[in-house]
């Protein structure tokens, strides 16, 4: 009798846990976001002037400092200006002033750096920025900027996300045109210098004569 009701126990024990099934351990997909440095402003091509705002971000993982910087477009040497280095990460922010009353007119490039804990770094430029400060502007051509997807800490050093540069339409100047010069009036023939030696010779000749007449006259008047 026992025996009997200990199975029937089981059987209810069972058939309860079959209709209420415990949650299955399945994982559930996450959405995750690549950390990205960017510059959002200014764009490639854009006429400056006067105090710029050179805006972006740069709060991703593993961020140690970053460093902001210009140079001149297609300088050989490949030198660049520090405008200014942080080791605080702007979530798409102001990143720093840049002063272009400070430089001279002319067609310049930015650069961020961002330095990582492990080490490696992400470049990200902006070219063709056309400083016109004291020169006249031309047509702007911005062209967006696309974000820079920046792997985080410990994995390989990224390429150098540096974009192809835009072409800007300049004018460009004309080679001068020689101008002739109007003809001498001033101009002197074979006879004007005939006549001119012929003239010089005579008078010669009719000084030489009346000196003649003059000396022979006084000769005359002395032996008298």
């Amino acid at each position: 009798m026992f025996a009997m009701r200990a199975i029937a126990c089981l059987l209810i024990i069972s058939i309860l846990s079959l209709s209420h099934p415990g949650p299955a351990n399945i994982p559930l997909p996450q959405a995750t976001q690549p950390d990205l440095v960017v510059i959002n402003t200014p764009l490639p091509g854009q006429a400056l002037q006067g105090d710029i705002l050179i805006t972006g971000n740069t709060s991703v993982t593993g961020f140690t400092a970053c460093e902001i910087s210009f140079g001149y477009t297609g300088d050989p040497t490949g030198t660049w200006f520090l405008i200014q280095r942080s080791t605080l990460p702007v979530e798409n922010g102001l990143l720093t002033h840049w002063d272009t009353t400070t430089i001279t007119d002319g067609d310049y490039t930015i650069q961020l750096v961002v330095h990582y804990e492990d080490g490696s770094l992400v470049t990200l430029t902006v070219p063709g920025l056309r400083v016109r400060n004291y020169s006249p502007v031309e047509t702007d051509t911005p062209t967006p900027l696309p974000p820079s997807a920046t792997p985080g800490p410990g994995s390989p050093v990224p390429p150098t996300a540096t974009l192809a540069p835009t072409l800007i339409p300049s004018a460009t100047p004309l080679p001068p045109t020689p101008t002739p010069l109007p003809t001498n009036p001033a101009s002197i023939s074979r006879d004007d210098i005939t006549w001119t030696v012929g003239t010089g010779v005579g008078i010669g000749v009719g000084f030489f004569v009346l000196l003649g007449v003059y000396l022979g006259i006084r000769k005359m008047l002395h032996n008298r």
